[in-house]
């Protein structure tokens, strides 16, 4: 049903497009007919992108994926750029019509001619409606065309560059009641969403490792959605994960996404690289005499699969006076997580809307779109990630990685 809805969307979108920045801007003839082709073309391009961008070989795939996901992105700002101008359209609709002309009076007495013989009226003043007047509606529609082709190209191309930047490496404080003073200043690199695929593979991971190890954190938490493949075909990109340093270790949870492929077979893998995963259990960080838990629970995706997040298994029977802190991929997690008293849980999962507007669609879904807020007595932290999901384009939402430090 996803699917028959989003190619209903994309379809649509694309015809559109193609009426107000093909048909109303050309007359009928070769341009037309050109301008028609490509805008087909296209259409099946993203088509393709989309159903089969997991189902091929990375290798394959990423020959459709980038000019198919680029284009996307565009075509999804032309048409919402479009759909904003269609309000001047409907201001300037007077403007467009052909005005009467004004009979002038004179005081001078001519000789009356007989009148001739009147000419047949124009189509649309014997139906009733205004004649339009076909040069000012082509210049209005070649320069609404002008305006969304120029607006949306600058902002999928800034958007490019945020996506496939370094992400932003933000340091936030937070302070936790129950924390004992010995763990005062302890460090979780947080990081989610790398979104490993056809676009991002293992040099993405390889500046995401280094950027956490140059940061010497205490604990690193990978907070779900790794990767869009499975294991053998981005195997190798998650490789330099095995180079993670820090002094307790590296953990993981599991995000929608990989319940999508196979979350059992990136679990093995993850051991295999040193990274622990996290399935609705904890752990106690210990250092001198202060503790606190660390938990983590399986995305709500995992119920489709009978792994489902259990967060009694995972937080009952813990001390009530040592803090603990819960990975949970989605930030929707965060009720249940506060009836059961977690100081801070850290999610991913929104990419911090990844395209403007689309943030205020994502904040209807989850409470928080990224950055720390507060439920009842709970913080939670939700990063933007640090890669992208289809289009490699993000505006008004670049990538982080996050260094938590907890204070007292």
């Amino acid at each position: 049903m996803f699917g028959v809805i989003l190619s209903a969307l994309v379809a649509l979108m694309h015809f559109y497009v193609w009426k107000r920045l093909v048909k109303d801007t050309t007359a009928k003839g070769v341009w037309r007919r050109v301008g028609s082709v490509a805008f087909t073309l296209l259409a099946v391009l993203v088509f393709v992108t989309l159903t089969l961008g997991r189902s091929v070989e990375p290798d394959v795939a990423r020959w459709f994926a980038w000019p198919g996901y680029i284009w996307f992105a565009v075509v999804v700002y032309l048409f919402l750029i479009t759909l904003v101008l269609e309000l001047p359209r409907l201001a300037l609709r007077g403007w467009v019509r052909r005005r009467p002309l004004e009979a002038t009076a004179t005081t001078d007495a001519a000789p009356v001619t007989p009148a001739p013989d009147p000419e047949p009226l124009p189509e649309a003043a014997r139906s009733g409606k205004p004649e339009i007047n076909q040069s000012r509606r082509l210049f209005l529609a070649r320069g609404a065309g002008l305006v969304a082709g120029a607006a949306s190209v600058s902002l999928v191309g800034v958007g490019i560059g945020n996506a496939l930047g370094p992400p932003d490496l933000l340091r936030v404080p937070v302070g936790l009641r129950r924390l004992d003073p010995g763990l005062a200043g302890f460090r979780i690199a947080v990081v989610s969403d790398i979104h490993l695929s056809a676009i991002l593979g293992r040099p993405h991971t390889e500046r995401v490792v280094r950027m956490i190890n140059e940061q010497s954190p205490d604990l690193v938490a990978i907070v779900g959605d790794l990767a869009d493949g499975t294991p053998e075909e981005l195997g190798p990109a998650a490789e330099p994960l095995r180079d993670l340093v820090s002094r307790e270790g590296s953990f993981f949870v599991t995000g929608n996404h990989e319940y999508f492929i196979d979350p059992d077979a990136w679990i093995r893998e993850l051991d295999r690289l040193g990274v622990h995963t996290l399935r609705n259990e904890r752990t106690t960080i210990t250092r001198g005499g202060a503790s606190l838990d660390l938990a983590g629970v399986t995305d709500v995706s995992g119920r489709s699969r009978d792994d489902g997040p259990d967060f009694g298994k995972a937080l009952d029977g813990r001390p009530e006076d040592r803090p603990v802190v819960l990975m949970a991929h989605q930030p929707v997690q965060v009720s249940d997580a506060a009836e059961r008293g977690v100081d801070l849980q850290l999610s991913g999962h929104t990419h911090g809307g990844q395209l403007y507007p689309f943030h205020h669609v994502v904040s209807l879904a989850q409470p928080s779109l990224a950055g720390l807020s507060k439920v009842d007595d709970t913080w939670l932290y939700v990063t933007r990630g640090a890669g992208f999901w289809g289009p490699p384009v993000r505006v008004g939402a670049p990538p982080d990685i996050t260094v938590i430090e907890l204070v007292r």
